[in-house]
């Protein structure tokens, strides 16, 4: 690297280490060495990152003592208490409420009292028959009909809908999943092979339906064992949802349910739902299909309101103060199930230790008189595992103006290997960091080239990628405000999401590694000396 240096009349040029500079001023008799600059300071505080420090705080976040540090959760409160402490500790300025560090954040704790569906004098099961998110459901009386509607696929589009000239307010609908499709393989909405949002997004059948006054929407599901799997993290226990507990009044209630359920439903009308399948094939021609059927859904609600916290650790800066760098991880996880804790210390144990570390070396940087230029705010959140609450409550309550904010830097995971990278773990896997601005993925790629060596696997920034990790940890909740984020991961293993996942299992080298690489990242975009640049376009699920 070049560094280029006016002094008097003398231009001097320095080739140095990357990172580094040693400039001379040549005057009579006398060699001045001039001191370090921003990116020495960098590497000095980034070694101040350590092993040792890292597993102190993780061995106290995830122990049992703490019992999982589920959100809502006594175990979680003392998680919060630690990280305070840590933060009050270092000097940090307090700037949550009541002059702590602390931003309270209500929850609703939402399940089901009770849950079932009764056909024809046969009852089914929630969660073995079908499902039901109590969150996305409005508290509503019971469902009691002598007829269900089968609607096609609950679509209403200009080019096909089950909606034209039919009345079905106040009424039980049954609907497919996805679109309907010619024989020769193509959409009959878009005219290609490309399915539509029809086909992608639930929530717009499910908005159409409220549109319509539907009462009640039951969804075929072809799989629900695989879709049960898919959303356990959901279903282990009660939902967490910000506010009083209200369900989503945007959309229909609805449930899925199994092809058994359906079968119940559809009765001696089977003849009719084939024929118009066949008919649907040729020439997109809907029907509605009127089924006499004796039918009760039973869906009682248990609502308890509790009080989270968020967790702020402020490092003010010098001469570029009122421009923010966020800091990200969450700390919370799943608690406890009967006699096994979810101790979580790779998810996000190892994540928040590492902002913790960070947020003492910026620390030790400014009592020092080195920096950062820029204000850094090392936030650490509840509420994660229950769907990202803790971030969106920040980021639609902001302790600092969004518009302030110039990049979020969000670590969730980075203490193991996955089954992709067994053996190697001088990995990191690079999440968000071109989605916004081209700038932050530079910055980020320099940093890693200069002072770490990591394998940058950028696997999961695809847009194509079906694990769809980019809108599934906190740093969405500011990427979807515009504001540019970074998100390091180090992937899944047998252990995810379950009592296995204990310190005893983390590689702390690795996680030494990362965190120095987070704190460099974080590092040049609190002290350069322009904003980093927003050159793409906010992406939605």
């Amino acid at each position: 690297m070049m560094r280029f240096f006016i002094t008097g009349c003398i231009l001097l040029v320095a080739l140095t280490l990357p990172g580094q500079y040693v400039s001379t001023v040549t005057k009579p008799d006398t060699t001045i060495k001039i001191i370090e600059d921003t990116s020495m300071a960098s590497v000095k505080y980034a070694l101040q990152i350590k092993t040792a420090d890292l597993q102190k705080h993780l061995t106290i976040l995830a122990s049992d003592s703490l019992e999982g540090r589920e959100t809502g959760t006594p175990g979680n409160d003392m998680a919060a208490e630690y990280i305070a402490n840590h933060f009050k500790a270092l000097g940090l300025q307090a700037t949550g409420e009541e002059g702590g560090y602390f931003q309270r954040v209500v929850f609703n704790r939402t399940g089901w009292a009770h849950c079932s569906i009764t056909v024809n004098d046969n009852t089914y099961k929630h969660l073995w028959d079908f499902l039901a998110f109590p969150t996305m459901n409005d508290h509503m009386p019971d469902v009691k009909t002598d007829n269900v509607v089968f609607l096609g696929y609950g679509i209403d589009d200009p080019a096909y809908s089950d909606y034209k000239n039919r009345d079905v307010r106040g009424k039980v609908v049954m609907i497919n999943k996805g679109e309907p499709m010619k024989r020769d393989s193509t959409y009959w909405i878009s005219g290609t092979k490309q399915s539509t949002e029809w086909s992608k997004n639930i929530w717009k059948k499910l908005g159409v339906a409220r549109e319509n006054g539907v009462k009640m929407v039951f969804i075929i599901e072809n799989d629900l064992k695989s879709f049960l799997d898919k959303n356990r993290r959901f279903l282990v226990s009660p939902s967490l949802r910000l506010g009083s507990g209200e369900g989503d009044r945007s959309i229909a209630s609805h449930a899925y349910i199994s092809p058994g359920i359906a079968k119940d439903i559809i009765g001696s009308h089977d003849k009719k739902i084939k024929r118009w399948r066949k008919k649907n094939v040729k020439r997109a021609k809907t029907r509605d299909i009127s089924m006499d059927t004796r039918l009760a859904m039973r869906m009682d609600k248990s609502i308890e309101l509790i009080t989270g916290k968020n967790v702020l650790g402020y490092i003010e800066g010098t001469d570029k103060k009122d421009e923010l760098v966020v800091v990200s991880a969450h700390f919370d996880h799943l608690g406890k199930r009967g006699k096994d804790i979810f101790n979580g210390a790779d998810d996000n144990g190892s994540g928040t230790s590492a902002v913790l570390e960070i947020a003492e070396s910026l620390a030790l940087a400014r009592k020092d008189g080195k920096g950062p230029r820029r204000s850094v705010l090392c936030l650490l959140v509840t509420g994660e595992e229950k769907g990202l609450l803790g971030s969106e409550y920040y980021s639609e309550n902001p302790v600092f103006p969004l518009e302030a904010t110039v990049a979020d830097v969000n670590v969730d995971m980075i203490g193991r290997v996955d089954k992709k990278h067994a053996g190697d773990p001088h990995y990191i896997y690079v999440i968000g960091s071109d989605r916004l601005s081209s700038e932050l993925h530079a910055i980020n790629e320099r940093a890693n080239q200069d002072f770490a060596q990591l394998t940058l696997d950028y696997t999961y920034n695809s847009e194509e990628d079906p694990n769809r990790y980019y809108y599934r940890s906190d740093h969405y909740n500011f990427a979807r405000k515009g504001i540019p984020s970074i998100f390091y991961f180090s992937g899944v293993h047998e252990d995810y999401h379950r009592p296995g996942d204990t310190v005893d299992k983390i590689m702390f080298g690795k996680m030494e590694k990362v965190a120095r690489l987070i704190f460099h990242t974080t590092w040049e975009l609190a002290n350069r000396s322009d904003r980093i640049v927003v050159d793409r376009d906010v992406q939605k699920p």
